[in-house]
């Protein structure tokens, strides 16, 4: 018996300067992620930028105000993830805006993900499509599992509109954080935290997508990954909730 889970790392200093990671570290993630793969474990996974190419999107008494980054976390908890290939930016914003009408007031954060070229191993192709993250924030409702019918039924219409149309690769919803774990490590020293969390001020860095027996073995994995990540790093771990 396994379960799909979301282990998310947090954004760090050296992600927010627009470094690259060195070559060194690419190497032990791919060969990590290479073993997993072998094993069936490894699903998916994406990593996130700088906020400077982020935009938050925050919907309240029927209007959406856009916020392009920089910008430091606010409410960094994630009810569900959207994985979009679109040609612009400004097409995953507009995506972005649909959904974020139908929470009513919530808040919706669009960023590119890493690619290859993004990381200096390939050169970038000619009319490369622009992939995106969009990242619901939780609510109290979506916390509580109390989305609404209604709501229910017009994010279904919205995401298969999205797959017919060739813009939805993926698309997770997140237990209540009251089913995952926050992992705080320092320097290796892994502190665990049961929850429902309080909303991280940090934001998110990238996640990969994992088939394991138990959060407990999720949380033996997470020590290596944290290693390779230079030890001192957040990591919350969410079990995936069948679509």
């Amino acid at each position: 018996m396994t379960m799909k889970l979301l282990m998310m790392h947090r954004h760090d200093a050296h992600t927010e300067a627009g470094k690259a990671p060195p070559p060194e570290l690419i190497a032990k993630m791919g060969e990590y992620i290479g073993e997993h793969v072998a094993k069936g474990q490894f699903l998916g996974g994406e990593g996130l930028g700088r906020s400077a190419n982020r935009t938050r999107l925050t919907f309240r008494g029927g209007e959406c105000t856009v916020k392009h980054g920089p910008y430091k976390g606010e409410n960094e908890l994630p009810n569900a993830v959207l994985l979009l290939t679109v040609a612009s930016k400004e097409q995953a914003i507009d995506w972005g805006r649909r959904y974020g009408k139908i929470l009513g007031d919530g808040e919706i954060e669009v960023g590119p993900v890493h690619e290859p070229w993004d990381l200096g191993l390939m050169p970038k192709p000619e009319n490369a499509p622009f992939r995106a993250l969009l990242i619901e924030k939780a609510d109290a409702a979506s916390e509580a599992g109390a989305r609404s019918t209604k709501q229910k039924a017009d994010l279904t219409r919205l995401k298969t509109e999205m797959t017919k149309a060739g813009v939805l690769s993926t698309a997770l919803n997140l237990a209540p954080s009251s089913r995952g774990k926050r992992l705080i490590y320092n320097d290796n020293e892994l502190k665990v935290i049961d929850g429902p969390f309080a909303e991280s001020k940090e934001l998110v860095g990238g996640f990969s997508i994992m088939q394991l027996p138990s959060i407990e073995a999720a949380i033996q994995e997470t020590r290596r990954y944290a290693e390779i990540l230079g030890g001192t790093l957040e990591i919350d771990i969410r079990p995936i909730e069948d679509q």
